[in-house]
């Protein structure tokens, strides 16, 4: 197939191209490089840059297209909370803008990165599907929006349309990995501290009701995220659509992030306790059930270590991530 993938020079979006060359499909990737990188784009990926808020941009890129991969959004929490209107009109507005020059141009499959901050604080883990939709803040509230309008075109114009609630990404794959800036994210940051590239990690408080105190999150390779698309759009293609969880199904406390890494780089990793950040539950955890029955995907990396190991391996080969 010929696969559109937007936010493709991004960290899950590049991952997942990579999956889908070495599964012979001809990849298009489009991207504003505003978070991602020219040096994610890989060998044989014909590349467009530009904004999905420009539709006139898109509709060539589409020529020829069997499906979409949307990946392209902006995804810090906090930024979110400061500035919804970024938000809204980046995350929307480009899914809404790409939506239009599909239909303009005939395409009908739609494989959208969705998260889980859809959920926000959850009644009970680990978190299924079906459970409440309560986003915590304007990043979660622009994937539901954007999983709505999916459903709405869907029973519209005939979209078919299947929504990935990702937890939390982490390692990397052969070629690609995870190079955010500024970083925010948990397992990078502990392998930056490991290379002495940060002083100590803070911990954002250790008086949760854990095992340890600290906060419980559910952390899913992202080489077996990657393998989890290349069935969705199998799937998708056949008329599969809906909503499904990608998760690792257990879940790994700071703390135990932090032993595991230090295990693995065989390096001390100082940290200090902060304030608790507001709005991060206790417990994070997804049900995958769904995924593995309905997709036949199952995972095929979910130790921690194995997480931490492909990431370090990526980060002592790119200690200052992608060139510039």
């Amino acid at each position: 197939m010929r696969i559109l993938v937007t936010g493709g020079a991004g960290y899950i979006g590049s991952v997942v191209t990579e999956f889908l060359m070495a599964g012979a499909h001809d990849v298009v990737v489009v991207d504003d490089l505003s978070t991602g990188h020219r040096g994610a784009i890989g060998k044989g990926v014909s590349f467009r840059e530009g904004t999905l808020l420009d539709e006139r941009f898109l509709l060539p890129a589409l020529d020829g297209i069997d499906a979409v991969c949307h990946f392209a959004a902006f995804s810090q929490v906090a930024e979110s909370v400061a500035d919804p209107i970024a938000y809204y009109r980046n995350n929307i507005g480009g899914a809404v803008s790409l939506l239009a020059a599909m239909r303009k141009t005939g395409v009908k499959f739609f494989l959208f990165s969705s998260s889980a901050a859809v959920y926000g604080e959850p009644d009970e883990t680990p978190i299924r599907e079906d459970a409440p939709l309560r986003p915590l803040n304007a990043y979660g509230n622009t994937k539901l929006a954007i999983e709505r309008l999916l459903a709405d075109c869907s029973a519209a114009w005939g979209l078919k349309a299947l929504s990935l609630r990702y937890f939390n990404a982490a390692g990397a794959g052969e070629s690609h990995g995870e190079d955010h800036r500024p970083e925010t994210h948990l397992i990078p940051l502990v392998l930056d501290v490991a290379l002495a590239r940060r002083d100590e990690l803070v911990v954002y408080g250790n008086d949760y009701p854990t095992r340890d105190g600290t906060c419980v999150r559910d952390y899913i390779h992202v080489k077996d995220l990657a393998s989890a698309h290349l069935l969705g759009l199998e799937k998708l293609i056949d008329g599969y659509g809906g909503v499904l969880n990608l998760g690792n199904g257990r879940g790994f406390t700071v703390l135990e992030v932090i032993r595991a890494a230090e295990k693995v780089t065989g390096l001390e990793i100082p940290y200090r306790f902060g304030e608790r950040r507001q709005g991060d539950p206790a417990v994070l955890v997804a049900s995958s059930d769904k995924a593995e029955k309905d997709l036949g995907w199952k995972r095929f990396y979910p130790g921690i270590e194995e997480i931490l190991r492909d990431a370090y391996t990526w980060k002592q080969a790119r200690p200052d991530g992608y060139p510039a």
